[in-house]
Formats: C-alpha cells, structure tokens, sequence
C-alpha cells in the first residue's frame, strides 16, 4: 500500500523548503533546550512539594519554550536569510555551508550554556549570568576549581551527547535537495518567506503586546521560585545581564567609601545594635501591639503632584476629593517621591529605598529579593495583590513583584479586552471597580490584605470615559478631575463592603509633574501628597510639616498598625522620628530639602543651594558652605549605602 501525496501538495513542500528546513531546525533546537531543561528540573527536584499544581510545572516548561524560541530566532536568523537566497535566486552551496557552520558553532554555545548553567544554578539558585565570569580575579583558578570537583563533569556527558545529536541531525537537514526551479511561482514564494521572516521577528521580541518584549520577569508566574526561573533560557539571562552591565546608568555609584556612608547612616537612623549581616536593620516591636487584622491598601497615583491639589494652592478645583481626604486623615505636606519615573514610584513605596540615578532595580537582569512590606506582611499571615490598569511586563513589575512575595499581579490581561481603551490598559475607575469583588474574595479567607493599586490615567495618551463630565477644559486638567472622580468612586465602593472599616488608606504618588520649574530641578515633579486614611484608628484629621519622603511610607504603615517587623531600609516610621532632610532623584541630579532650604547637586559636581520657601532664585552655596557639606552628606550617604546593600545583597 502506497500513500499517494497529491502533486499540489508536493509543490507547496518544495514551494517552501527554506521555510522546512528552518522549522525543523527550530524544533531540534527546542528539544535539547527542554533536555537540559528537564535535567535541570530532575537535579531541582526538592524544590517541589506536594502543594504544587502539576499545572504550574507545566506552564513552566511552556514558558520555558517561550524562552528558547527567543534565544534560537536570534541564531536562525541569518541562516534564514541565505536559505531564502540561496531557494530563490542563487543556488550557491556556499550559502549551506556557512548557514550550515553558523548554526552548529552557535548553538554548541548556546547548550554549552545550557548545561554549564545546571550547575551554576545548583550553587546560586539563579540562572547563568555573567556573575558566573566574576568569581575569581583569575579564570584559572575557577578552571581549576571546576576540575577538581568530579560533579560537574557529569554535565559534560549531556552536553557532549546533544552536540553529537544536533550535528548528525543538522547536517541531514541543511543538505536535503531542493529541486524546484528557482523561478517558478516566485512571487509566491517570496511572500510565503517575508511572512515567515515576520513570524521569526515576533519569536525573537517573545510577546504580541506593544508596550514591552519578553522580559526575565515575564517567566515570573507563580508564588514557587524555582518553577519562575525554570522557564528561563541561561543564555537569555547571560545576554541580558551582559546588556545591563554595559549601559552607563546601571554603573555603580562612587559618591563616598561605603564605610563612611555606612556609618554616617547607622548614626542618622539611630541604629544601637548593629548586625553584621544587615548593618542598618532595626527591629520594631510594640509590646501594646494592636492583632494583625487591619488591612491596608496603598494607592500610588500617577503623575499627583501636590501642585495640583487646592491644598497647596491650585485654583482650578482640580482635587476636591483628594483635598477632603487630607483633612480627613494625617497628611504630611512636605512629602516627596525618590524619583520621577514611575518604577521609582512602585519600588521606592513597596520597598523604601531610594533612587538611584537612573538605574532601574526592577530590571535587572537578576532579580533581587527585598523585604518589603509584601514580605513583613506575608510574615503575619497577610494575603497580598497588585493592581495595574496595563501591561504587567511594563518595568518588569509583575515578575519583580511575584518574586518579592505579591501573591498576585492584576494587569491588562486578565481585564475584559472590551475595557482597555488606549495602551495605558483600562481606566482608572474601572481598575478600582474591577477590585471590589476581588478583595472581597480576600477578605473571606478570614485574613488581612495588603493590596497595591498603580493608576496610570494622568499620562498620555489620555482617555476620559464619557460618563464623566470635567469642569475645565483643558484635557490635562481634564484628566486630574477624572483621576480625583476615580478615588472617590474607590471609596465610596470601598465603603459598601464588609472590610471598610478595618482598612488603612494610604495615598502617594508615582511622582508629580513638571508644572513648574524656577530651579534645575522642578520641585512638583517630587513634591507629592502623602495621607493615611481610616476613619477609626484615624478619628480627625491632622497636617504634619516634618520632611517626608515615599521611602517612609512602608514602615510608617507597619509603625501606625503597630505590626512588628525588621527595619532594613532606608525609610522612618514619620509617627515617631524625624529626619532632618529628605532626598529625591531626578536622573542625572539629585535634590536635598528640608522646609527652607533646597540644594540641587549634578553628576557634574555642579548645583546650587536656594531659599525655596521664599522662591528665591539666589544661589547661596558660597555663602553657606557648612549647610552644602551637611545637606550634601547626608543625601550621599543614604545613596551610598543602598549602592552598597544592593552590592553585598544585604537587602
């Protein structure tokens, strides 16, 4: 019995034989991408209990596809092109040859990496990165320690066996015959091969969504570490990590030597007993400890500077909830975010530290683990979620987060796709609508929440939903209005559900807005609102003058709940210390204030100290040089210090 292939279908194979030959190059190369997957899964297996759904290994390994093909389009890429030349125009064997040459040297690499990575990840609990070149001043002697420990040549055995295979089965792909006339259907063929060049494109950038590609974070999933990173290529982690090693602004900073800067700190946060292990950690305990029952939600506000607010002199009504709110609740009016990007917002909020410059901590090629206010609250039994109206994988914030104890990221994705209107996701009140019967589902397992809410609607492109009516006219006035109609809509649906009552409020910006700028540094674009809201614990309203910044909010929660914890950050409880400056960021400068003075200092060393309060546009610096060195010192050794924790995973 013979199968007859009809002599249509037999033109359409020969019709695309660069496209063939290519897929089946992608499919050899997945394979022993999950062969090493898998043994690094089976030497990794301790790490997964019963609790874990057979699901969730699954959708690992999934992702872990994901990974690969991102890795493989990058290698395949220019063999596709001379295998498209080479079936359309010229059938020079030259071109096999090379496409032939450069797929087995680069993927020989590429698993090289794959298996060298089993063992790296068994030391470090992290994927291959370019750390692993760093753990000696000398290659030799990590060659020779490599040598001299008989396990890690078991992962020679697998690595020789995948290269033995792809070279037996590569050769056999690269040199079948191709005998169609180069000719013929041209046109067709030629159409059939840009659109699968696109396709290799779209497996390169690993996602369809347009605010962010594939990112390390994307393969964060669950709440089980190891099944985050087992999706992961080692080779994607070690491009990456190269990547952000390179770039200018991930650069450490030199401000000072870390022990002066470590001391100075220990003196500022009054630190009695120093940890070797955790040289800034206080430990915050309350014997009237009130139960851990209170919930807390914290709501970062994008782009809320406190120039907007009638409190602080706005004309334009623009706030009127957010300026009852402040009255009703304690509100520091000298508050000011870390930074003035939005990642800033989120990571100096959750995890109280500064920014520094224009690095990135939430992307960095390995993601590191805080204690933050997810991971103290986790320690007292809390549940805890994060609502975005967008992309989660914008920043990296959902894996960031999902790494950092955040038992749940809510984004665009899990939205009804009929509620996203721009690219910022859905609209801020629907965000807040969308979480009512989420935290309701919370609050009946019987325990406290801790739930974080990013808005994005005051920021381009800017939507504005048609049940909503502004008083002023122009759109980013507009837009404020909305974003204050969208709070109130929050609490007033909050004040419906059976948690209102035992629930912390806590408002603060991402960062504010350049709306106005008499120095180098636009004070509105940090100078932002900071109240905590509950009408229980907190019975009237009350203004706090102290200099405040948005690293203080997560221990002055932990400090007005009463809820013990360790202090390992760079953030005070405002209830009960003061500091004498605070400090804020602005890429290639910084800012220190206190409720006269401001002094601005650039990467240049240049700058000026100005009576701000009396919009004295002055530079004083010569004639107070003690007040330069004191407010300069202080601030540089805040950011010295969290340089050197992160350094020394001290964090």
């Amino acid at each position: 019995n013979k199968i007859i292939i009809p002599s249509s279908m037999m033109w359409n194979l020969k019709n695309t034989w660069n496209i063939i030959v290519t897929t089946k190059i992608y499919l050899l190369a997945l394979a022993i991408f999950s062969f090493f997957r898998v043994i690094l899964f089976a030497n990794e297996i301790d790490r997964i209990d019963h609790t874990v759904p057979v699901s969730d290994i699954l959708y690992s390994f999934i992702m872990g596809i994901r990974f690969d093909i991102v890795i493989s389009g990058y290698i395949i890429l220019l063999p596709y092109l001379l295998f498209t030349i080479y079936h359309l125009f010229f059938r020079v064997h030259i071109f096999k040859k090379i496409s032939f040459y450069w797929l087995f040297i680069f993927f020989s690499l590429a698993f090289l990496v794959a298996s060298a990575d089993i063992p790296y990840f068994k030391q470090f609990f992290a994927r291959f990165s370019v750390t692993a070149f760093e753990w000696a001043d000398s290659p030799a002697f990590v060659l020779k320690m490599i040598a001299e420990e008989p396990r890690y040549w078991l992962y020679i055995i697998p690595y020789i066996f995948s290269i033995v295979l792809f070279y037996k089965v590569l050769r056999k792909i690269v040199y079948t015959e191709n005998n169609e006339p180069t000719k013929r259907k041209l046109w067709l063929k030629s159409s059939l091969s840009l659109l699968f060049l696109f396709i290799i494109f779209i497996g390169i950038r690993g996602r369809l969504d347009e605010k962010s590609p594939i990112r390390i974070g994307t393969a964060y999933f669950c709440n089980n570490p190891f099944l985050n990173q087992l999706g992961l290529n080692p080779n994607f982690t070690l491009i990456r990590s190269f990547l952000d090693q390179m770039k200018e602004e991930n650069k450490p900073i030199v401000l000072m030597e870390d022990s002066l800067a470590l001391a100075n700190v220990q003196k500022y946060l009054n630190v009695k007993s120093i940890n070797g292990e955790f040289p800034i950690q206080r430990t915050q305990q309350d014997i009237d400890s009130i139960p851990d029952s209170t919930n807390i939600v914290i709501v970062i506000m994008e782009s809320m500077s406190a120039a907007k607010m009638g409190l602080h002199g706005n004309k334009d009504n623009l706030t009127p909830f957010l300026d009852s709110m402040a009255r009703s609740g304690y509100y520091f009016e000298n508050a000011y975010t870390a930074g003035i990007h939005t990642f800033n917002g989120i990571f100096s909020t959750i995890f109280s530290y500064p920014a520094l410059f224009k690095q990135h901590p939430m992307k960095e090629s390995a993601i590191h683990k805080y204690h933050g206010i997810a991971t103290a609250t986790k320690k007292r039994g809390y549940s805890s979620i994060y609502f975005t109206t967008h992309d989660g994988q914008f920043d990296n914030v959902e894996g960031f987060l999902l790494a950092n104890d955040f038992e749940k990221v809510i984004s665009k994705k899990d939205y009804p796709a009929d509620k996203v209107k721009t690219t910022l996701g859905v609209p801020d009140d629907f965000m807040f609508e969308f979480a009512i019967p989420v935290l309701n589902k919370l609050h009946q397992k019987g325990k406290p929440f801790l739930s974080v809410f990013m808005t994005a609607s005051d920021h381009g492109p800017y939507y504005i939903p048609e049940y909503f009516q502004p008083k002023n006219t122009e759109i980013k006035k507009q837009i404020v209005e909305y974003a204050d109609f969208s709070l109130k809509k929050f609490i007033e649906l909050s004040s419906l559900q059976p948690w209102y009552q035992n629930t912390l409020f806590v408002f603060i910006a991402d960062h504010g807005a350049p709306l106005s700028a008499l120095y180098d540094l636009s004070l509105d674009y940090n100078h932002a609102p900071l109240i905590f809201y509950q009408p229980n614990l907190i019975p009237e309203g009350k203004v706090f003058s102290k200099m405040a910044g948005q690293i203080d909010v997560y221990p002055s929660i932990m400090g007005l709940l009463k809820i013990p914890f360790d202090n390992n950050t760079l953030g005070i409880n405002l209830f009960n210390e003061e500091r004498p400056y605070i400090y804020f960021n602005a890429d290639d400068k910084y800012g220190v204030i206190d409720q006269t003075w401001l002094l601005i200092v650039k990467r240049d060393h240049t700058g000026g100290l100005y009576k701000y309060s009396e919009k004295d546009l002055t530079n004083y610096e010569k004639q107070y040089p003690a007040m330069v060195k004191q407010m300069k010192e202080y601030a540089e050794s805040n950011l010295q210090t969290f340089q050197y924790l992160v350094k020394k995973q001290k964090i």
